[in-house]
């Protein structure tokens, strides 16, 4: 069993898409996330550097979405996988990403990504 952090509907700027009026300005894209994690320790000590810290990850998150630039938000998912794992151990995550009017007549196309495994089950 594993507890979650999670983060919804960040709003990353960012320039993406694959036609040329998509590399001209910067779009909304919304992210969720779960990061599955040990917080029991957080729990005991009520100290920040003993869990994920949200706000870390909301900056991390933003910042190579705006610098990345790229045309798929499958590449845009995979390199946050990436990210949440390498910089803040993840040992699974849940990853959603959603491009706002992209297609006329929907509300958002995106993409879903699971990455790792669950965390193992805790002990006493």
């Amino acid at each position: 069993m594993s507890d979650l952090i999670y983060i919804d509907a960040l709003e990353l700027h960012c320039v993406i898409g694959v036609h040329a009026h998509e590399r001209l300005i910067p779009r909304s894209v919304l992210c969720d996330v779960q990061l599955a994690c040990d917080t029991r320790a957080a729990a005991a000590s009520d100290r920040l550097e003993h869990t994920l810290d949200y706000d870390a990850i909301a900056q991390r998150l933003r910042a190579l979405a705006a610098s990345l630039q790229p045309a798929l938000l499958e590449t845009l998912a995979e390199r946050m996988s990436d990210v949440l794992q390498s910089e803040f151990g993840a040992c699974w995550l849940y990853l959603r990403l959603d491009k706002p009017g992209a297609v006329p007549g929907t509300r958002g196309v995106g993409i879903i990504i699971e990455r790792g495994l669950r965390c193992p089950d805790r002990t006493a």
